[in-house]
């Protein structure tokens, strides 16, 4: 294979250098369809998902034909959008090692992915190799709730299983991720002014805290965390606080424990407003909960024995180097893929310290990477 390390860099830092945040993926969008076209794809088209999740594009599919019929057809995903602070992205290489060159996240996850499948589609077209026939569907809003991927239509992929290019670490492939869920807390006192009359309210800043410190936080078990990540409510230093909101997730690889603590967390935040009494005579009405645990996404696994691991198994083997099969903690368009009936693994591309500035990936690891994606299409 002929896989160029000074393109990919050049890839790589042309699509970090394009803003991309959420909602605003439009400008890389247009430059991958562009540089798709090069490569004289069957397909590029761009869905309507833009009026479901609020981004300024769609999700775009594009589809190249193979001469391997012997090989299944595959997917690629990508997504298109990076996690703030993402604009005005300058790039900074130290032997071998990308960084943001400012105060911004470098915008390796996913761009590294995205650079990645472009330079596997460059060394196929140089080595004039049969391949197999694969599809590469680049996602908008990943980082705001995989909202692309539930709203794209899976009808319109070939391929029936495929493998989404966003982890860290190399080598390794994620066969399982967690389900999740948001919880959502909302604690309704009573107003008060806190300096006259205090007794005359009920603190619901209080109730909640109440609450929180009995909740199970951090990780539960080994299938399991929880964590509560913001809190807003009250108006004023004195006033007492009519109404609290409580945002958080839970995660678990077993869908039992999942409902098992989400009906605890839910009885928690019962128990603290049941349990208040009016001391004082002074107050006729009661404190109440509003508690909802929507869907963050849903439980990803896939067996040993799947044929979206196994064609890892051989790409591997053909590549004389193997890799680890393993549970990650986070969530991804995978999830949403797997759920739809499309088995989906998860690559690690090499990328480091993710949503922080102090972001990272190195090139060898990128490299890396692309031998797996272009094995799997050849061998």
């Amino acid at each position: 294979m002929s896989l160029n390390p000074d393109r990919l860099s050049h890839y790589f830092v042309s699509l970090c250098e394009i803003d991309s945040p959420s909602r605003g993926e439009a400008k890389l969008s247009a430059y991958v369809q562009d540089l798709c076209a090069q490569f004289n794809p069957d397909l590029v088209v761009e869905d309507n998902s833009a009026t479901v999740t609020g981004s300024d594009c769609g999700n775009v599919l594009v589809r190249f034909s193979g001469n391997r019929t012997d090989l299944a057809p595959v997917f690629f995903n990508c997504h298109l959008d990076v996690i703030g602070p993402c604009l005005g992205v300058k790039v900074r290489s130290d032997d071998g090692v990308f960084y943001s060159d400012g105060p911004t996240v470098l915008g390796a996850d996913d761009k590294a992915g995205i650079a990645i499948l472009f330079e596997v589609l460059s060394s196929l077209r140089d080595d004039r190799i049969d391949f197999g026939s694969f599809e590469i569907l680049f996602t908008t809003c990943e980082e705001i709730g995989l909202l692309g991927a539930k709203a794209f239509d899976t009808s319109l992929l070939h391929a029936t299983y495929g493998y989404a290019l966003d982890s860290t670490g190399v080598d390794n492939v994620i066969i399982g991720a967690p389900a999740a869920r948001y919880v959502n807390a909302e604690i309704v006192g009573l107003a008060a002014h806190a300096g006259l009359h205090p007794d005359h309210g009920i603190n619901a800043i209080q109730l909640a805290s109440q609450a929180i410190t009995l909740l199970p936080l951090g990780r539960i078990d080994d299938d399991t965390t929880a964590n509560i990540g913001v809190i807003s409510g009250g108006s004023a230093t004195n006033i007492i606080p009519e109404t609290v909101h409580v945002r958080g997730e839970i995660r678990s690889h077993s869908l039992q424990k999942l409902d098992f603590y989400t009906s605890r967390f839910r009885d928690i935040f019962l128990d603290a407003v049941h349990s208040w009494a009016d001391t004082s005579g002074c107050v006729s009405v009661k404190p109440s909960l509003n508690f909802s645990s929507p869907e963050q996404y849903p439980l990803m696994f896939l067996a040993n024995d799947a044929p979206v691991v196994q064609r890892l198994v051989h790409a591997s083997s053909c590549m004389q180097r193997p890799l680890d099969y393993i549970k990650a903690g986070g969530g991804s368009d995978a999830n949403i893929f797997n759920a739809a009936g499309l088995p989906t693994a998860i690559l690690g591309i090499g990328m480091d310290h993710v949503h922080s500035t102090a972001e990272c990936i190195r090139l060898f690891d990128m490299l890396r990477s692309a031998e797996l994606v272009y094995s799997v299409l050849t061998c």
